[in-house]
């Protein structure tokens, strides 16, 4: 589902539980809201209130910390593939297919990452991306070295390659992020239960709505925010790929 459909979804349940709260306030004999009961559902409140703000404490750091991951993990990436195209290089021209190679496959890679698009984001996990990488592992692999020196940058070769892919396939499993679905429905069923008592302790006024819908604009868009986090290649917020374009002009000097 769209992110911006979430927010929208979170907002609409916050703010018209607290509507709602405002409309009970109006029906509810008086012995409802005395001073004991309204002591005792603020205790109730609070504890909710208190797990909700851990809860919420909690997805945003975890949508934060894959978002600098998969941040981390394409700026390593692109540092790796401009050292694997050097090793290339100073193995000799017999390896000036396999460079061009490299480049064509990464300049495919930045242009679908520049895209954000998920659809085309699962191109990066189709079958022909999947046979580029490996017949382009097997054409590294099939170098012959003819001295010490070419064996020591195959093999160095081997190593990056392998160090290329690993980076690849981790950004692209957190790509699909990894927030428990249920775990944002309580959430969300928690603050809608927080913004009901509101409407039910407050006074019906054009202040007090303004207030909540602040408060639920303010809400839903931490929700918005952590959906946009975990799926850190596509949407609105993502991570940066220059680093990567950076690298492309680099390749196959």
């Amino acid at each position: 589902m769209d992110h911006l459909v979430i927010a929208s979804i979170v907002f609409v349940c916050v703010f018209g539980s607290g509507l709602l709260g405002l409309y009970l306030r109006a029906l509810l004999p008086a012995h409802h809201l005395n001073d004991e009961s309204i002591g005792v559902i603020k205790l109730a409140t609070g504890l909710i209130a208190t797990m909700a703000a851990l809860v919420l404490g909690l997805l945003i750091s975890s949508a934060k910390t894959s978002f600098d991951t998969a941040n981390s993990e394409v700026m390593q990436n692109a540092a790796t593939v401009v050292q694997l195209d050097r090793v290339l290089a100073r193995y000799g021209p017999e390896t000036q297919e396999i460079r061009a190679s490299l480049k064509r496959n990464y300049a495919g890679a930045v242009q679908v990452l520049a895209s954000g698009d998920a659809a085309q984001l699962a191109k990066l996990n189709s079958p022909d991306a999947i046979n580029r990488s490996e017949d382009f592992e097997r054409r590294v692999e099939e170098l012959a070295p003819s001295n010490d020196t070419q064996r020591g940058l195959k093999a160095r070769a081997i190593q990056l390659v392998d160090q290329v892919y690993a980076a690849r396939w981790l950004t692209l499993l957190q790509a699909k992020g990894s927030i428990p679905a249920p775990l944002l429905i309580i959430l969300v069923a928690w603050l809608s239960i927080i913004f009901g008592t509101f409407g039910l302790f407050t006074p019906r006024n054009g202040t007090v709505v303004a207030a909540m819908v602040l408060c639920a604009l303010s809400t839903s868009g931490a929700f918005f925010l952590i959906q946009e986090m975990s799926t850190p290649l596509s949407g609105t917020v993502r991570v940066s790929i220059a680093p990567m374009r950076d690298t492309l002009g680099r390749l196959d000097e």
